[in-house]
């Protein structure tokens, strides 16, 4: 979690990330969510969805963090959650969900095709980068 919750790292693995600046941060009157990002201001540029928006974080401490968009300008929804679950002592197993939808006409198949690069791009970047120690 500690990977997620690093958003200034976002550009060097997260793939078509540009910018990703924490706005706003929780206080210390929740634990589960004290000093994390509140709201987080991204710029994207991935085929085919090229967008700055910014998206409001709820935290769970460790094991969940749920997202979703309270500006964009080509994105009108992008709702999701990282789940974690230990699976051994230096182990862990990640659940992705992404849900997205844009302002402009788009034909399922490139609306589909945008979630798996979204979600490929995801996961991938942030096991490269969690097995780097980074």
């Amino acid at each position: 979690m500690a990977v997620i919750a690093d958003f200034a790292a976002y550009p060097a693995w997260a793939k078509g990330v540009t910018v990703a600046d924490v706005r706003s941060s929780y206080d210390d009157a929740d634990p589960k969510q004290a000093g994390r990002a509140r709201e987080v201001f991204f710029t994207l540029d991935v085929s085919p969805i090229k967008d700055e928006y910014t998206l409001a974080y709820e935290w769970d401490g460790d094991a969940q963090v749920t997202w979703t968009l309270a500006e964009g300008k080509m994105l009108k929804a992008l709702d999701g959650a990282y789940v974690l679950r230990a699976t051994g002592p230096r182990t862990t197993e990640v659940t992705y969900r992404l849900a997205l939808d844009v302002s402009i006409p788009l034909i399922g198949m490139l609306k589909r095709k945008g979630e798996k690069i979204l979600i490929d791009t995801a996961l991938k970047g942030l096991k490269k980068r969690v097995e780097s120690g980074a």
